[in-house]
C-alpha cells in the first residue's frame, strides 16, 4: 500500500483512525478469560466492531510478548484475521525495534515476511544502517520515532545542537527523510506535542505521521489536524484505551464501536473542513 492508496482509504471511510490493539488481559471483560484464546477473541470482536471506522490497526508487541508463545500465536491470528477479512486496512507492528543491521534484517523478515505487517515502528538512535534493511521490502513501511508523547520526551528529543540550533527531533527528521520517501516512511509525533507539528511539517511536509496520545493522554484531535494535516491528510491518529476498555460487559464491542464512530465523525468534519473529502 502506497501513500495514495492509504489516502484513498481515508477518503473512503472519512477517517484517519488507527485503533491500537494494546490488549491487556487484566482489562478485557472477565467472561472472555475462559475462552481458549481470550486475546484473539477480544481483538476479533474489536476489529469487527470498528473496521468501518478505522483505516489502521496497531498491535503493541509488549502486550503479546508478555505471554510468550501463546501471545505470539494470538498476534499471528489477529493479523491473519485482518488480512483475510479486512485486506485494505493498514497494519502496524508497534515494536520500536532498533539494532545493528544484521539483527535488523532478521526483525524485518519476522514482521514483514512471517507476520505480514504493512509497517513497523523503529527507533532511529543507532542510525541509518539499522533502518535500511526494513526499507528493502517493497510495499512495506517504516515508522520512525521522532517526537513522542511520553512525559520524559525532553530528556533527549528536545536537546538542542549548539551548531545547527536544531532540536534532536528535528535532526532525526532532517536525516531520516533522506533514507526513504513518502511511500515507505512515516514518523511518530505525539498528539500532546501538537504545537510542534508546524515545525515538523516544515521538515517533512509530504509524509504521513503516526500520532499517538489523543484521548486518555490528553491530546487534541482538532489541534493535530490544524497543525499536522497535509494535502493527503498525512495523519494516522491512534486511539487504544479510549476505544478498547469502555465497557466490561457482554456489550464491550458495541461500546468500542460507538467510541470509534464518535472519533470518526469528528475526523470526517476535519477532513471536510480541509477540503479533502
Amino acid at each position: 500500500m502506497n501513500s495514495m492508496e492509504l489516502f484513498e482509504q481515508i477518503r473512503l471511510k472519512k477517517s484517519f483512525l488507527c485503533v491500537g490493539l494494546d490488549t491487556d488481559l487484566n482489562r478485557i471483560p472477565e467472561f472472555l478469560l475462559s475462552r481458549e484464546d481470550p486475546i484473539f477473541e477480544f481483538n476479533k470482536a474489536i476489529i469487527d466492531a470498528t473496521s468501518d471506522f478505522a483505516v489502521a490497526y496497531k498491535p503493541n508487541l509488549a502486550f503479546y510478548e508478555l505471554h510468550g508463545a501463546a501471545g505470539w500465536n494470538s498476534l499471528q491470528k489477529t493479523i491473519k484475521y485482518i488480512r483475510t477479512n479486512h485486506p485494505n486496512i493498514f497494519t502496524i507492528a508497534d515494536a520500536k525495534r532498533g539494532d545493528i543491521a544484521n539483527t535488523s534484517r532478521m526483525y524485518a523478515r519476522t514482521f514483514f515476511n512471517h507476520l505480514d505487517f504493512d509497517a513497523i515502528t523503529l527507533s532511529p538512535y543507532m542510525g541509518h544502517d539499522t533502518v535500511e534493511p526494513f526499507l528493502t521490502f517493497e510495499g512495506k513501511w517504516v515508522i520512525v520515532l521522532a517526537l513522542t508523547s511520553n512525559g520524559s520526551f525532553d530528556d533527549f528529543q528536545m536537546v538542542k545542537n549548539a551548531e545547527s540550533e536544531k532540536y534532536l527531533y528535528e535532526e532525526v527528521l532532517g536525516k531520516a527523510i533522506h533514507w526513504g520517501d513518502e511511500n515507505n516512511m512515516m514518523f511518530v509525533v505525539g498528539a500532546t506535542r501538537a504545537e510542534k507539528l508546524e515545525s515538523v511539517r516544515k521538515i517533512v511536509p509530504d509524509h504521513f505521521l503516526l500520532i499517538p496520545g489523543v484521548g486518555e493522554q490528553g491530546g487534541s484531535l482538532a489541534d493535530v489536524a490544524k497543525y499536522g494535516m497535509n494535502k493527503k491528510c498525512g495523519l494516522l491518529v491512534n486511539s487504544a484505551r479510549g476505544i478498547l476498555y469502555g465497557d466490561q460487559s457482554m456489550h464491550f464491542a458495541d461500546a468500542a464501536k460507538a467510541k470509534a464512530k464518535t472519533i470518526q465523525s469528528e475526523m470526517e468534519t476535519l477532513l471536510k473542513n480541509a477540503g479533502l473529502i
